[in-house]
């Protein structure tokens, strides 16, 4: 399944902020999230489509 795995453009992901915070989000690959540490939420990303809505997040675990 590794081989499927969407990827996330590489331009979208220069572009893309925090819907909270508009700040900065870091980007697993392996585990498919976008990481806000300033908003403590990570976003999902669905069939490498980002999923940026705040109720969709789960919070980040310190």
């Amino acid at each position: 399944m590794n081989n499927d795995r969407h990827t996330v453009d590489p331009k979208l992901l220069e572009i893309l902020v925090c819907p909270v915070t508009k700040g900065p989000l870091e980007y697993d690959a392996d585990k498919q999230i976008l990481v806000s540490r300033a908003a403590k939420l990570i976003y999902p990303i669905r069939d490498g489509i980002p999923i940026m809505l705040p109720e969709e997040a789960r919070p980040l675990a310190d």
